[in-house]
């Protein structure tokens, strides 16, 4: 099972010649892992904890729209609450963020005040007409009016509107006002709450702009994956044109539009609001604009330096591009891996809220309410899942990267391009889930081994910021640098491994070995193909990225009068990244892919009579081109057999 039981020294590489399942061991212990997941899963639902995370439960001990047992020690428990089905909050925007809860005591209630009570006498009143009960079970709805005790066993007032959520019957307000104080507490983004308020009801206002926004983020990704696969030889240079205009451009405007709302800062025809809000706009464009001014220049003192490597990506851009022709399902990826990962985070978050309402009932004897808590070995069960999180969501990203990492091995070794499968990433599906678990499940642990302790060290100084010393801070950020740096690092290995499992159907720790001797052979093309190609794939994000905040500050500038620019546009932006690296990273890996396989073909083909290239006659002409320059000699292949693939040239 380690990386260090392999007695081989030296192999030969055997593209997609035969399939073997590899490293077993750890399928049985990923799937043993994963049965204790599961078990988990079942632990909530059997000691009913899953029941009132769904049904709710009240301060004491009761689950709502159930007939419940006395806890002892709690005068108000045991109740019969079958009529009562909804959770009501007496003090719902009260958010204790430390302990991460509403701090309010909560009722079962038989209906959600529909409409604002604004007294007592309406609360009574409510009660009274719907035998909704908004006050402690202990107060009669009659006496709401004279109890002593209606200021801490009552609600706030004005009761805000609100309305059931669906499955988990909690009485929400409807009450924008109310959100906006959760915003306020929870990123304390000024102390002034006008302010704030602003800025929320700016998102609100620009609602269908920022929809619209992220709508053209999302085609213009799609539209540079058209743009890779159709003209990948120009890609790079229209790429480096359109952002250097885009930065330039950018960067001008948004010092125009700085001055022009400073200019119309001074106008006396503005309202009071209306000047706070292009006070906020000014500030907003001086900052964007002194941050597009900074970027632009770096950006083009780092395209001057690397002008003369750009070139060398166009014949391995324009095999991608090939790739994306014959394999257009390549481009769904994202979709089906986001999915994946959505419906495993859904999963997750739903057993910890549960795991949250599990344990023991204990009465808070400081606040007088329940809560319910684990003891014991029973506690180590939330460890247990955060550690699921972390290594089923590596395994699900490598998952990923073993698909492709097949469908463009299958793609490379096939000489004649017809003789493909009919799905090459469906057939690379079922070639991984059939072989190679084991070995995404081994790659996937080495991850969560590092990105654990690393995330124990961030969450620590987190803990300890404004009380640690300077050197023991200064030391807590070094050691999170380096596990970072060394996940990086394991992360690419773990790719071109991945690679190397798709093409010899070896173990992992063999797939690795043999991957770095053929990286580390060929560090010089890997440090100007590998390198100046991500940074090609970063100038796409940036001109995506870019093309919808020039949008988004053109939209936005019709609403000037009423709309607080900040957090409208970094959404679209955020959304607008991420959409771009969804795409454009699935065409990273697939250059990755293409050169390691590159790689392996030249070590053991030099062009001769019986030793052919496997690779693509644009990759062909980058070699006879490197061979003029000086780049590549005609021994880096050493003419050694390298098996073939099985006769058809495809493998199931």
């Amino acid at each position: 099972m380690g990386c260090c039981s392999s007695s081989e020294v030296k192999r030969e590489w055997k593209p997609l010649e035969q399939r073997s399942c590899t490293d077993i061991p750890w399928l049985i212990v990923f799937a043993l892992f994963c049965v204790g997941m599961v078990c988990i899963c079942v632990f909530p639902i059997a000691t009913g904890a899953a029941s009132r995370l769904i049904s709710g439960y009240d301060s004491y001990g009761n689950t709502c729209g159930k007939n419940n047992s006395k806890i002892e020690g709690v005068p108000l428990s045991g109740k019969d609450m079958r009529e009562n089905k909804y959770v009501f909050f007496l003090d719902p925007c009260n958010l204790d963020l430390i302990n991460r809860k509403i701090k309010s005591i909560a009722l079962c209630v038989s209906k959600c005040p529909t409409a604002e009570l604004l007294t007592l006498s309406d609360v009574k009143q409510f009660a009274l007409n719907n035998g909704s009960h908004l006050c402690s079970y202990d107060i009669s709805p009659t006496r709401y009016t004279s109890h002593p005790d209606t200021s801490t066993k009552c609600p706030k007032l004005p009761v805000p509107p609100s309305k059931s959520v669906p499955l988990l019957h909690r009485c929400v307000p409807v009450d924008i006002g109310c959100y906006a104080e959760f915003a306020e507490t929870f990123i304390k983004f000024v102390g002034n709450n006008s302010e704030l308020r602003r800025v929320v009801a700016g998102v609100l206002a620009s609602k269908e702009i920022i929809m619209g926004l992220c709508v053209l983020a999302l085609v213009l990704s799609l539209i540079m994956m058209v743009v890779i696969r159709y003209i990948s030889k120009v890609l790079v240079w229209i790429i480096t044109v359109l952002v250097i205009i885009g930065s330039i451009g950018g960067t001008g405007v948004l010092w125009w539009l700085y001055a022009d709302h400073r200019k119309a800062l001074n106008d006396d025809s503005l309202s009071v609001f209306g000047k706070e809000v292009a006070s906020d706009n000014v500030k907003a464009l001086l900052v964007y604009a002194i941050v597009a001014t900074v970027f632009t220049v770096v950006l083009l003192l780092v395209m001057f330096f690397m002008r003369k490597r750009v070139a060398l990506t166009i014949s391995l851009f324009h095999v991608a591009g090939k790739v994306f022709v014959d394999l257009p399902l390549l481009a769904l990826q994202p979709f089906w891996t986001f999915i994946c990962l959505m419906l495993f985070w859904i999963y997750w978050i739903t057993v910890l809220l549960s795991l949250g309402t599990s344990g023991t009932p204990v009465k808070n004897n400081s606040t007088g309410v329940v809560e319910y808590q684990m003891q014991g070995p029973l506690q180590y069960l939330v460890w247990y899942h955060a550690v699921g999180l972390i290594w089923i969501n590596e395994f699900i990203l490598a998952f990923q990267q073993m698909t492709i990492a097949g469908a463009v091995v299958t793609y490379y070794f096939t000489r004649n391009k017809s003789q493909l499968p009919a799905t090459p990433i469906l057939s690379s599906m079922a070639r991984t889930v059939r072989y190679h678990l084991g070995t995404l499940a081994k790659g996937s642990f080495i991850i969560t081994l590092v990105k654990i302790p690393r995330l124990v060290l961030t969450y620590i100084h987190s803990q300890l910021k404004g009380k640690e010393n300077a050197c023991a801070r200064c030391m807590l950020k070094a050691c999170v640098c380096c596990l970072w740096c060394l996940e990086k690092c394991l992360t690419y290995l773990n790719q071109n491994a991945y690679t190397a499992t798709a093409i010899n159907s070896t173990s992992f720790c063999t797939s690795a070995r043999d991957a770095f001797l053929i990286l580390v052979e060929n560090a010089l093309r890997v440090a100007a193909i590998n390198s100046v190609g991500d940074f090609v794939l970063f100038l796409g994000k940036v001109l995506i990225v870019s093309c919808t905040a020039f949008a988004g500050v053109l939209a936005l500038n019709y609403q000037r009068d009423y709309t607080v620019w900040v957090l409208p546009l970094f959404i679209v932006c955020l959304f607008a990244f991420l959409v771009a690296h969804c795409f454009l990273s699935v065409f990273e890996n697939v250059v990755d892919v293409l050169f390691l396989c590159f790689a392996v073909d030249t070590k053991y083909n030099d062009g001769s009579p019986g030793h052919e290239y496997y690779m693509d006659k644009a990759l062909m002409e980058f070699v006879e081109n490197s061979k003029k320059m000086g780049w590549y000699k005609p021994g880096d292949g050493d003419g050694r057999e390298m098996k073939s693939m099985t006769p058809g040239g495809t493998s199931a």
